[in-house]
């Protein structure tokens, strides 16, 4: 028998412990080297966990939901072992491999509960039901948290010995508690927050308590730079390989805006003003797990189709929880585009350590004045929200008014201007 064990990857120095998700594999089946053995979710990014070799899992020393840290073990693979058919659920065992004389004390209900969800598992266990008191309306079958409501709604009576699947669900999840009355058609659920929307929201918070947040508005004709897209989107596609954006243009109008206000793309350090002299800008993307913001390090030095292309990856990757915890470190400012869910007008919250962030919004046809008339133009609202603390109302409004002029007159990006 040759032993190799499955550790959990390195984390950041910013994050200190992780979350499993859940397992792909169960105890007793062979996997391959490289498979996708189980998903660890940190604060900022989900992690594949792949098998280091070809074998057999003989232990699962964590639980879905369990919390890990750095280079833990998680589980062992034998090298040289065969796989067998256990009608065990995901446990951590123990010893190295399964008991053979465990099989025949798993019940009807037991072997059932391998194909209830995590959720209705730990209802199931808190109120002692077995899997087969449950009937399952999932896909194929899977007992759903709102089957095991719906069964203790109905009466069903707690069984005589409680289904062994219990041990499989993370003891770290808040016990969910079925309602004590009927709740006809006014139905409630309670989950809980991922460690993704969890520390999103304390930054949130920590924002709003550390900052002195103050929004300036401007609007923006952008005309000119649709103008500028019609003309060379063919060009630049075929050259390119991808479609000019507005985001290039709002990213290269904010590092403009950043190099002339130096103070707009600086932080706070205790008692210091940090000043950089790079420009990190934070992209605000949504994805399934929630709110992420990945960095486009120098965009000063990136071209406009660099900038697309990164911006495109980045929201692929987003998609797909496949975004690096180096890809979502460090930015100095940041960029929230509420316009392509429609927004009109917001104000963006600050990212810390950051002290300034532009919102960006729908571009709409609106009525304005010009030269004493009434036209219609694409009018765009940009809201920039800053630390009043080191950033005075003048910087803020000339840094939004800068990006302003640019976006109104894109020649000025090319001469810095």
């Amino acid at each position: 028998m040759a032993i190799i064990e499955v550790k959990v990857p390195q984390l950041s120095e910013s994050v200190a412990e992780a979350t499993l998700l859940s397992w792909k594999k169960r105890l007793g089946e062979a996997v391959s080297a490289d498979e996708i053995l189980i998903e660890i979710e940190t604060d900022k990014v989900v992690l594949e966990v792949p098998a280091p070799a070809a074998g057999v899992i003989v232990q699962l020393v964590k639980n879905d939901g369990d919390t890990v840290v750095s280079d833990e073990v998680i589980a062992k693979i034998d090298t040289e072992g065969q796989a067998q058919v256990s009608p065990l659920e995901i446990k951590a065992a123990p010893a190295p491999a399964p008991a053979p004389a465990a099989a025949p004390a798993v019940s009807t209900g037991g072997a059932k509960s391998d194909v209830a969800m995590p959720a209705a598992a730990k209802l199931m266990a808190d109120n002692n039901l077995s899997a087969a008191q449950v009937s399952g309306t999932g896909k194929d079958g899977r007992i759903t948290k709102g089957d095991v409501l719906g069964a203790i709604e109905a009466g069903v009576k707690p069984a005589a010995v409680q289904a062994p699947a219990a041990p499989a669900v993370a003891k770290p999840l808040p016990q969910v508690s079925a309602p004590s009355v009927n709740l006809g058609d006014r139905p409630e659920q309670r989950v809980p927050m991922s460690r993704l929307r969890a520390r999103v929201a304390e930054r949130l918070l920590q924002s709003q308590a550390t900052n002195a947040i103050l929004t300036t508005f401007n609007e923006v004709n952008m005309a000119p730079v649709m103008d500028m897209r019609k003309r060379f989107q063919e060009k630049f596609e075929k050259e390119h390989g991808v479609k000019i954006g507005f985001m290039s243009f709002f990213v290269k109008a904010a590092v403009h805006a950043l190099k002339k206000y130096p103070i707009l793309n600086a932080s706070v350090d205790g008692n210091d003003i940090v000043y950089h002299g790079y420009f990190d800008i934070g992209i605000a993307v949504g994805s399934p797990r929630g709110l992420v913001v990945p960095i486009l390090r120098n965009a000063d030095q990136m071209t406009f189709a660099e900038i697309e292309k990164k911006i495109a990856e980045f929201g692929q990757k987003a998609k797909d929880g496949k975004l690096g915890l180096e890809e979502l470190s460090g930015g100095t400012f940041s960029i929230s585009n509420g316009g392509v869910f429609g927004s009109m007008l917001s104000t963006p919250i600050i990212n810390p350590p950051q002290s300034a962030i532009l919102g960006v919004h729908a571009t709409k046809e609106r009525p304005v004045v010009e030269n004493g008339q009434i036209v219609i133009r694409p009018i765009n609202y940009l809201a920039m929200s800053y630390d009043h603390r080191i950033i005075d109302g003048r910087e803020a409004v000339l840094g939004l008014v800068a990006m302003k002029e640019a976006l109104e007159d894109p020649a000025r990006l090319l001469f810095d201007i």
